[in-house]
């Protein structure tokens, strides 16, 4: 990282990801082409895990090359008094894997719920029982993760202590 005043230590990088409204999936087309789309995400320990229908682009790239790179951002404001933009981010690298698992699919999208939807848990496991079947759910593993901030106090000074 070029500007290591502005890096976050591990645990504060992972609550980025947890606090991130939606983050994005970075990944390689199998033709070569690069892909990049916007996700629901719920992070459980050190997986962060989301899921679609198990066809398209995304799963296809997936299964063809499971490196990718997923970015979050928190906070993130334009300043009004110069060209500058407050924001928290992290970027995680690793491994995508298909889970197979019932439980674990089961599990994920629980947490997926609990954080997009809350208020319709209530119809949580009939939704998944009917959908199960029909519901890619994929995990990667963080084998890195960086975090950055950009911050200012009331009077305007960048914030630079506690990151590390």
């Amino acid at each position: 990282m070029r500007r290591k005043d502005r890096e976050m230590n591990k645990t504060l990088a992972l609550e980025v990801i947890d606090r991130c409204p939606y983050a994005v999936l970075s990944t390689i087309l199998p033709d070569g082409r690069p892909y990049g789309i916007p996700l629901s995400i719920a992070r459980i320990g050190g997986f962060i895990y989301f899921h679609g229908a198990p066809a398209g682009d995304k799963f296809e790239a997936l299964r063809h090359n499971p490196r990718v790179s997923i970015a979050c951002a928190v906070n993130v404001k334009p300043r009004t008094d110069d060209f500058s933009t407050e924001y928290e981010s992290a970027i995680v690298s690793g491994t995508a894997l298909e889970v197979t698992d019932v439980e674990e699919k089961i599990e994920a999208l629980r947490a997926i719920s609990l954080r997009y939807t809350p208020a319709f848990m209530d119809h949580f496991d009939r939704e998944v029982a009917r959908s199960i079947g029909r519901t890619g759910v994929w995990k990667v593993e963080i084998e890195t993760i960086t975090g950055k901030q950009k911050k200012y106090d009331q009077e305007g000074r960048e914030i630079k202590a506690n990151l590390k």
